[in-house]
């Protein structure tokens, strides 16, 4: 690829950019990273107050997305533009549709994962689009539009059930 630097990056944006090393899963990183961030969330959900737990989840969305941003800023010099490997913005669009889900209702989480790969594969109403913003928040804003929209259909599907 054009403009690579030669080497290897450093190692904390590698840590948090692949989401603690789930992007190198070779079968699919990005389902990896959003799977690795449900279980988080599930284990979390087991430790914290459904109060906690949505503010914990609330402050990983803003700090991973701080982070991812960084972390990508920093990666695509070695590794390319959006590189697949690179799945902290999988992690936070995840949490980001686990917002609305209710702890120990193991379908809701469910559900939000799969409508979170969902929007993120197919990419609909502009989440394609938030990929054109160059550098670190175009590989973030896109999964955390994909995160919005699968919370809003989560959270009509819970009103409706």
């Amino acid at each position: 690829m054009r403009g690579e630097v030669v080497g290897r990056p450093r190692v904390m944006p590698v840590v948090i950019g692949t989401g603690f090393g789930a992007g190198f899963w070779p079968w699919g990183p990005g389902t990896a990273g959003a799977l690795l961030a449900t279980l988080i969330w599930i284990a979390l959900s087991y430790v914290f107050t459904p109060l906690y737990l949505l503010i914990l989840t609330f402050i990983l969305v803003i700090v991973f997305t701080a982070l991812g941003v960084w972390a990508d800023n920093r990666l695509e010099p070695y590794w390319g533009e959006d590189p697949s490997r690179v799945v902290v913005d999988e992690m936070v669009g995840v949490w980001i549709a686990l917002l609305v889900a209710m702890p120990f209702v193991w379908w809701h989480a469910w559900a939000a994962f799969l409508l979170f790969r969902f929007f993120d594969i197919v990419k609909p109403l502009g989440i394609r689009r938030m990929e054109s913003i160059p550098g670190g928040w175009g590989v973030m804003m896109d999964d955390v539009l994909a995160g919005v929209y699968s919370a809003v259909v989560l959270f009509a599907i819970e009103c409706l059930t």
